[in-house]
């Protein structure tokens, strides 16, 4: 057997491997007499048919069988020895000339590769990260006491509607054909429209022009889809059919409660400090996940890693099987790039500085992420219990992929860790505001 390697870019190569009679053969025979000695021939007795009946029945099934065997077994083994990444699989190339596989003694086979030589980065204070801490202000606090208290008001039905109320009723267009009940939040709509739909009671009929509607306002305000708000144009005519309207909830006791469960607050001054705390706690995470993934921006950027990416489009479209298009992979690629050359990075730190996930810390994750599910759904401490069932039957879930993804969420937690232990990071405190700017940067 020879296996060759002819590199012909810094991260594509193309592996060939030829193979003679005397590197197949002998399995070949071997399997060929162990089929003979099972084989159940009719006009035979078991065991006894020739084996020159044997080999022209199985022959050239069980000569591909064992030389697609050999490949698999040297190329994986041949991959394993170099020093540099392996991305993907081996893309098999066709052979220029087509196999017979009753006469021809000698094989070639080509593969293509692609791979990276080395994952060099240094983590040291020449790298510069900024951890964002997200801070709750009294505007942010003042405004989900606002919400909380409009959430958990009484609903009434009034006769003539008022700044705040939802219009419930018949939009349809002047000309043309489009119509639709629709729920209107008076809230989401510019004040000059809303105006038009306040002081007005039910079957009256409002008339205004669709260009009065501002962009994303079809529907977040009316809850129309994209594809229904499209075709809007011109003049339209709401005819109302209810009014309904949200009372502010009093600070009392029984909000309190609904808010927090039972006797967890017992004043005004207390639930208000519950809000700040919670409402902190929830950006606090925010604040760790975008801190987390600047990070990763900031080390792939420092990595300068070159991935083959005439290689890996080939090899995505191949492995998908059909269930992609080449437009879909060019699309999606620079996500899913980022994501290779951060799993990468996180890999070569991990390996370099002993860090692992351990199975212990895999249970301790996945309870916490099932206590806040059951939290977020109301059932809380009740379901504590029955917490180790959930966990396994979560982590075996996937054929085993959803504990995979938890181990390696947890070291890429570590990495990020200790990356930022090692780097020059600046803290800075931000506003929720600003934070969204950072987002839609």
């Amino acid at each position: 057997m020879e296996i060759t390697q002819d590199k012909h870019s810094t991260n594509e190569a193309s592996i060939k491997i030829k193979l003679n009679e005397a590197d197949y053969q002998p399995k070949v025979d071997a399997k060929l007499k162990d089929f003979a000695k099972k084989s159940n021939i009719k006009g035979f007795r078991p065991g006894k048919a020739p084996i020159s009946m044997v080999k022209s029945m199985y022959g050239t099934s069980v000569l591909a069988e064992e030389i697609n065997s050999i490949l698999s077994e040297s190329l994986n083994t041949y991959l394993k020895e170099q020093t540099y990444k392996i991305l993907g699989d081996p893309l098999p190339q066709d052979p220029k000339d087509s196999i017979d596989w009753k006469t021809q003694k000698d094989f070639e086979f080509d593969y293509k590769i692609g791979f990276v030589e080395s994952v060099d980065l240094t983590l040291d204070s020449k790298i510069k990260a900024t951890k964002y801490t997200i801070k709750v202000d009294d505007k942010l606090v003042n405004e989900t006491l606002d919400n909380l208290k409009s959430q958990y008001g009484n609903s009434t039905n009034p006769e003539v509607s008022e700044e705040g109320d939802r219009i419930y009723g018949d939009l349809k267009t002047t000309e043309g054909d489009f119509e639709k009940t629709v729920s209107l939040d008076l809230t989401k709509i510019t004040k000059k429209l809303a105006g038009k739909f306040i002081g007005v009671s039910k079957d009256a009929e409002i008339g205004f022009e669709a260009k009065e509607v501002k962009k994303g306002q079809w529907e977040e305000a009316f809850g129309l889809s994209e594809e229904e708000s499209k075709g809007i144009e011109g003049a339209l005519t709401l005819t109302v059919k209810n009014i309904n309207r949200t009372e502010t909830a009093e600070m009392n006791q029984e909000f309190f409660d609904k808010i927090f469960g039972p006797d967890q607050v017992s004043s005004e001054e207390e639930f208000i400090t519950k809000v700040r705390e919670t409402l902190q706690a929830n950006y606090d995470k925010e604040s760790k996940v975008f801190t987390e993934e600047e990070l990763k921006k900031v080390l792939t950027g420092a990595a300068k890693i070159d991935l083959p990416e005439t290689f890996l489009k080939e090899w995505l479209l191949i492995a998908n099987d059909g269930k992609v298009t080449e437009a879909d992979i060019e699309k999606e690629f620079p996500i899913y790039a980022r994501q290779l050359t951060w799993s990468l990075i996180s890999n070569e730190i991990a390996t370099k500085n002993e860090i692992k996930a351990e199975h212990e810390e895999v249970i301790e994750k996945t309870k916490q992420m099932v206590r806040e599910q059951f939290a977020a759904s109301g059932l809380g401490s009740q379901m504590e219990d029955s917490m180790d069932m959930f966990v396994d039957n979560y982590l075996k879930g996937e054929e085993g992929q959803n504990y995979m993804n938890m181990l390696t969420s947890i070291q890429n937690e570590k990495v990020l860790a200790f990356a930022l232990d090692k780097i020059s990071v600046k803290e800075k405190d931000i506003t929720i505001d600003e934070f969204k700017e950072l987002l839609d940067k």
